[in-house]
Protein backbone atom coordinates (compact mmCIF):
# COMPACT_ATOMS: atom_id res chain seq x y z
CA UNK A 1 0.00 0.00 0.00
CA UNK A 2 2.32 2.60 -1.18
CA UNK A 3 1.41 6.35 -0.15
CA UNK A 4 -0.14 4.77 3.18
CA UNK A 5 -0.58 7.39 6.23
CA UNK A 6 1.44 6.21 9.49
CA UNK A 7 1.56 7.82 12.58
CA UNK A 8 4.83 7.24 14.24
CA UNK A 9 4.64 7.81 17.94
CA UNK A 10 8.20 7.50 19.48
CA UNK A 11 9.57 10.20 21.76
CA UNK A 12 13.45 9.13 21.15
CA UNK A 13 13.86 11.90 18.50
CA UNK A 14 16.92 10.42 16.87
CA UNK A 15 15.15 7.38 16.58
CA UNK A 16 12.25 8.61 15.26
CA UNK A 17 14.42 10.55 12.40
CA UNK A 18 15.39 7.33 11.50
CA UNK A 19 12.28 5.50 11.10
CA UNK A 20 10.45 7.98 9.46
CA UNK A 21 13.65 8.44 6.62
CA UNK A 22 13.23 4.66 5.85
CA UNK A 23 9.47 4.76 5.90
CA UNK A 24 8.82 7.27 3.50
CA UNK A 25 11.87 6.12 1.42
CA UNK A 26 9.26 3.00 1.24
CA UNK A 27 6.33 5.69 -0.19
CA UNK A 28 5.08 6.04 2.73
CA UNK A 29 3.62 9.68 4.38
CA UNK A 30 4.76 9.61 8.09
CA UNK A 31 3.33 12.02 10.43
CA UNK A 32 5.52 12.13 13.94
CA UNK A 33 4.51 12.51 17.46
CA UNK A 34 6.93 12.88 20.19
CA UNK A 35 3.63 11.65 23.30
CA UNK A 36 0.63 10.48 24.01
CA UNK A 37 -1.34 12.90 24.11
CA UNK A 38 0.29 14.55 21.01
CA UNK A 39 -0.74 10.96 19.18
CA UNK A 40 -4.49 11.49 19.88
CA UNK A 41 -4.26 15.22 18.75
CA UNK A 42 -3.03 14.14 15.21
CA UNK A 43 -5.15 11.04 15.20
CA UNK A 44 -8.19 13.12 15.83
CA UNK A 45 -6.54 15.57 12.65
CA UNK A 46 -6.59 13.36 9.82
CA UNK A 47 -7.15 9.43 8.80
CA UNK A 48 -4.17 7.06 9.06
CA UNK A 49 -3.73 3.64 7.99
CA UNK A 50 -1.36 2.35 10.35
CA UNK A 51 -0.13 3.49 13.80
CA UNK A 52 3.54 2.40 14.83
CA UNK A 53 3.72 3.26 18.82
CA UNK A 54 5.88 2.91 21.43
CA UNK A 55 5.21 1.55 25.04
CA UNK A 56 7.43 3.87 26.46
CA UNK A 57 6.25 7.90 26.16
CA UNK A 58 6.29 10.76 27.98
CA UNK A 59 2.84 11.37 29.83
CA UNK A 60 0.26 9.40 28.99
CA UNK A 61 1.69 5.48 28.48
CA UNK A 62 1.99 3.67 25.00
CA UNK A 63 -0.78 0.93 26.48
CA UNK A 64 -2.95 3.68 27.55
CA UNK A 65 -2.57 5.63 23.31
CA UNK A 66 -3.55 2.55 22.50
CA UNK A 67 -6.48 0.93 24.35
CA UNK A 68 -7.86 4.96 23.14
CA UNK A 69 -7.04 4.27 19.50
CA UNK A 70 -8.18 0.65 19.33
CA UNK A 71 -11.75 2.05 20.79
CA UNK A 72 -12.05 4.62 18.37
CA UNK A 73 -10.93 2.45 14.76
CA UNK A 74 -11.29 -1.11 15.88
CA UNK A 75 -9.39 -2.11 12.45
CA UNK A 76 -6.24 0.54 12.52
CA UNK A 77 -2.96 -1.60 12.55
CA UNK A 78 -0.99 -0.60 15.89
CA UNK A 79 2.54 -1.70 15.54
CA UNK A 80 4.01 -1.57 19.02
CA UNK A 81 7.62 -0.68 19.85
CA UNK A 82 9.69 -1.25 23.24
CA UNK A 83 12.87 -1.78 24.67
CA UNK A 84 11.24 -4.53 26.97
CA UNK A 85 11.59 -8.51 26.29
CA UNK A 86 10.08 -9.73 29.17
CA UNK A 87 6.80 -11.98 28.08
CA UNK A 88 4.14 -10.26 30.51
CA UNK A 89 5.04 -6.84 28.36
CA UNK A 90 4.50 -8.46 25.18
CA UNK A 91 1.07 -9.50 26.28
CA UNK A 92 0.37 -6.23 27.96
CA UNK A 93 0.82 -4.27 24.63
CA UNK A 94 -1.58 -7.01 22.54
CA UNK A 95 -3.95 -6.99 25.43
CA UNK A 96 -4.15 -3.70 25.02
CA UNK A 97 -4.98 -4.00 21.65
CA UNK A 98 -1.71 -3.77 19.38
CA UNK A 99 -1.55 -6.66 16.57
CA UNK A 100 1.78 -6.94 16.61
CA UNK A 101 4.95 -6.50 18.86
CA UNK A 102 8.82 -5.21 17.71
CA UNK A 103 11.45 -5.29 20.59
CA UNK A 104 14.34 -2.50 20.29
CA UNK A 105 16.75 -2.43 19.08
CA UNK A 106 15.14 -4.47 16.02
CA UNK A 107 16.53 -4.73 12.32
CA UNK A 108 14.98 -2.53 9.53
CA UNK A 109 14.27 -5.25 7.20
CA UNK A 110 12.45 -7.04 9.53
CA UNK A 111 10.94 -3.62 10.74
CA UNK A 112 9.56 -2.91 7.29
CA UNK A 113 8.41 -6.39 6.52
CA UNK A 114 6.25 -5.89 9.88
CA UNK A 115 4.71 -2.34 8.30
CA UNK A 116 4.05 -4.76 4.79
CA UNK A 117 2.50 -7.21 6.21
CA UNK A 118 -0.09 -5.25 8.42
CA UNK A 119 -0.65 -2.83 5.80
CA UNK A 120 -1.60 -5.74 3.38
CA UNK A 121 -3.62 -7.30 6.19
CA UNK A 122 -5.36 -3.88 6.88
CA UNK A 123 -6.19 -3.96 3.15
CA UNK A 124 -8.87 -6.57 3.68
CA UNK A 125 -11.27 -4.55 5.38
CA UNK A 126 -10.93 -1.33 3.26
CA UNK A 127 -14.02 -0.52 0.20
CA UNK A 128 -12.55 -1.57 -3.18
CA UNK A 129 -9.58 -4.16 -1.58
CA UNK A 130 -10.05 -7.29 -0.50
CA UNK A 131 -12.74 -6.33 1.92
CA UNK A 132 -14.00 -9.01 4.08
CA UNK A 133 -14.75 -11.40 1.96
CA UNK A 134 -11.83 -13.70 -0.16
CA UNK A 135 -12.05 -16.08 -2.83
CA UNK A 136 -10.87 -19.96 -2.38
CA UNK A 137 -11.08 -21.91 -5.23
CA UNK A 138 -15.05 -22.33 -5.35
CA UNK A 139 -15.41 -21.43 -2.33
CA UNK A 140 -15.99 -17.60 -1.00
CA UNK A 141 -14.75 -16.59 2.66
CA UNK A 142 -15.97 -14.24 4.84
CA UNK A 143 -13.18 -13.34 7.53
CA UNK A 144 -15.60 -10.76 9.44
CA UNK A 145 -18.46 -13.36 10.28
CA UNK A 146 -16.29 -16.29 10.32
CA UNK A 147 -17.43 -18.13 7.68
CA UNK A 148 -17.28 -20.21 4.61
CA UNK A 149 -19.33 -20.88 1.77
CA UNK A 150 -18.52 -24.00 0.31
CA UNK A 151 -19.69 -26.37 -2.57
CA UNK A 152 -20.36 -28.51 0.48
CA UNK A 153 -22.17 -26.13 2.48
CA UNK A 154 -21.67 -22.99 5.16
CA UNK A 155 -18.99 -23.80 7.50
CA UNK A 156 -18.46 -21.71 10.73
CA UNK A 157 -14.96 -20.83 11.01
CA UNK A 158 -13.21 -20.71 14.69
CA UNK A 159 -10.92 -17.54 15.19
CA UNK A 160 -7.99 -19.52 15.13
CA UNK A 161 -9.27 -21.10 11.71
CA UNK A 162 -9.85 -17.77 10.48
CA UNK A 163 -6.35 -16.10 12.00
CA UNK A 164 -4.71 -19.66 9.66
CA UNK A 165 -6.07 -18.53 6.39
CA UNK A 166 -4.95 -14.98 6.98
CA UNK A 167 -1.44 -16.43 7.51
CA UNK A 168 -1.73 -17.83 4.58
CA UNK A 169 -3.77 -15.62 2.53
CA UNK A 170 -0.56 -12.87 3.27
CA UNK A 171 1.75 -15.10 2.10
CA UNK A 172 0.05 -16.67 -0.61
CA UNK A 173 2.40 -18.41 -2.79
CA UNK A 174 5.55 -18.57 -0.60
CA UNK A 175 6.38 -21.65 1.41
CA UNK A 176 5.71 -20.43 5.50
CA UNK A 177 7.34 -22.85 7.75
CA UNK A 178 5.74 -24.96 10.67
CA UNK A 179 8.18 -22.25 12.73
CA UNK A 180 6.22 -19.20 11.23
CA UNK A 181 2.75 -20.06 11.98
CA UNK A 182 3.47 -21.49 15.06
CA UNK A 183 4.71 -18.95 16.16
CA UNK A 184 2.29 -15.84 14.78
CA UNK A 185 -1.19 -18.20 14.73
CA UNK A 186 -0.51 -19.91 17.96
CA UNK A 187 2.07 -17.27 19.95
CA UNK A 188 4.39 -20.76 20.17
CA UNK A 189 8.00 -21.09 19.97
CA UNK A 190 8.98 -22.30 16.33
CA UNK A 191 10.79 -25.12 17.50
CA UNK A 192 7.11 -26.27 19.37
CA UNK A 193 6.66 -30.21 19.25
CA UNK A 194 2.94 -30.27 18.84
CA UNK A 195 0.86 -31.86 16.44
CA UNK A 196 -1.84 -28.52 16.74
CA UNK A 197 -1.14 -27.46 13.27
CA UNK A 198 -1.01 -30.28 11.37
CA UNK A 199 -4.15 -30.88 12.81
CA UNK A 200 -5.67 -27.32 11.65
CA UNK A 201 -4.52 -28.22 8.64
CA UNK A 202 -6.41 -31.45 8.01
CA UNK A 203 -9.13 -29.06 9.20
CA UNK A 204 -8.81 -26.22 6.42
CA UNK A 205 -8.54 -29.07 3.60
CA UNK A 206 -11.33 -31.19 4.83
CA UNK A 207 -13.07 -28.01 4.13
CA UNK A 208 -11.87 -26.22 1.19
CA UNK A 209 -10.17 -29.38 -0.84
CA UNK A 210 -12.13 -31.07 -3.92
CA UNK A 211 -10.12 -34.07 -2.76
CA UNK A 212 -8.50 -33.97 1.14
CA UNK A 213 -6.27 -36.44 0.26
CA UNK A 214 -4.43 -34.76 -2.78
CA UNK A 215 -4.86 -30.65 -2.09
CA UNK A 216 -4.81 -28.29 -4.27
CA UNK A 217 -4.40 -25.72 -2.13
CA UNK A 218 -3.24 -25.94 1.47
CA UNK A 219 0.26 -28.28 -0.32
CA UNK A 220 2.38 -29.69 1.90
CA UNK A 221 6.59 -28.59 1.56
CA UNK A 222 8.84 -31.53 2.92
CA UNK A 223 10.89 -30.97 5.75
CA UNK A 224 9.56 -26.76 5.22
CA UNK A 225 5.94 -26.42 6.38
CA UNK A 226 3.05 -25.66 3.61
CA UNK A 227 2.33 -23.22 0.44
CA UNK A 228 -0.67 -21.66 -0.38
CA UNK A 229 -2.11 -21.70 -3.70
CA UNK A 230 -6.01 -20.08 -3.65
CA UNK A 231 -7.01 -20.97 -6.82
CA UNK A 232 -5.16 -24.33 -7.14
CA UNK A 233 -3.42 -26.48 -9.69
CA UNK A 234 -0.47 -25.43 -7.75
Amino acid sequence: MTGAAILLVEDEPHLARGIAFNLESEGYRVVPAGSGEEALERFGEAAFDLVVLDLMLPGMDGLEVCRRLRAAAPRLPILMLTARAAERDRVKGLASGADDYLTKPFSLEEFLLRVRGMLRRSGWYRPGGRGGVVRLGPSEVDLDAQVARTPGGEVPLTELEVKMLRAFLEREGQVVTRGELLSTVWGMAPDAETRTLDNFVVRLRRYFEPDPARPVHFLTVRGRGYRFVREGGG
